[in-house]
């Protein structure tokens, strides 16, 4: 499980679902909040060469959780 905190960059596998800031080349684009969800790898930028990926908040997919299984 990751802290928060944590440091991520493309091709890492999402370590927990929840909200990240992605940190980009400042002069890309500023930085943002986006949600991941866990399992999937970090997505390159279309737009510059190295984006971090910083867990601000970690939050269970709903498809992960006990009382909405299988619905």
């Amino acid at each position: 499980m990751a802290e928060i905190g944590d440091v991520f960059k493309p091709g890492d596998k999402v370590p927990n679902s929840g909200i990240y800031k992605v940190l980009h080349d400042k002069n890309h684009v500023q930085e943002h909040e986006v949600t991941c969800v866990f399992g999937k790898p970090f997505p390159p930028c279309r737009g510059c060469s190295h984006p971090r990926f910083k867990l601000l908040r970690v939050a269970q997919h709903i498809d992960n959780n006990e009382h909405f299984r299988g619905q």
